[in-house]
């Protein structure tokens, strides 16, 4: 994780705002670019990008995983609970997914269990692995190949 100041304002000679670039790589590729801010009655977070983008679960633990670093550049006043230590810090930008059979396999079992509860299968299938839409539909495509999944369209 990268955190440098993009800009401070001075209010009354004193620095009353400091605007924070915050950058979070993950092994798999991932990334989170984000915006915060830091003033005297906390900090938040102004603009959050992320490539591949994050689920809500993961936009929900942001906070989380920058929480310790920012405490450590910008004071102990950033981060109240700095001192703790967070299982966040493993977390990857996406849930690990097995690949090849096993992969597929999963990716079968989430697409039929939302079938069969009315719900989007494309959609269950971005949710479990965290991928986009596209990257969801050729692991579905991937599992229709290995034969866990009915044909696309059946011919009649």
């Amino acid at each position: 994780m990268s955190v440098r100041p993009a800009w401070r304002v001075r209010e009354s000679g004193a620095v009353g705002v400091t605007w924070l670039d915050v950058r979070l790589a993950f092994a798999d590729g991932a990334r989170v670019d984000l915006l915060a801010v830091l003033t005297e009655a906390g900090l938040s977070v102004e603009d959050v990008r992320a490539e591949p983008p994050l689920s809500l679960d993961d936009l929900a633990v942001v906070a989380e995983w920058i929480e310790e670093p920012l405490a450590e550049v910008c004071g102990s006043d950033a981060g109240a609970g700095a001192g703790r230590e967070r299982e966040s810090r493993a977390r990857r930008a996406r849930p690990a997914w097995p690949r090849g059979a096993e992969g597929s396999l999963l990716v079968a079992e989430e697409y039929r269990s939302a079938q069969a509860d009315g719900a989007d299968p494309v959609l269950a299938v971005m949710g479990a692995t965290g991928h986009s839409r596209r990257e969801s539909l050729r692991l579905i495509a991937g599992a229709r190949d290995a034969g866990l999944l009915t044909p696309r369209h059946v011919r009649r």
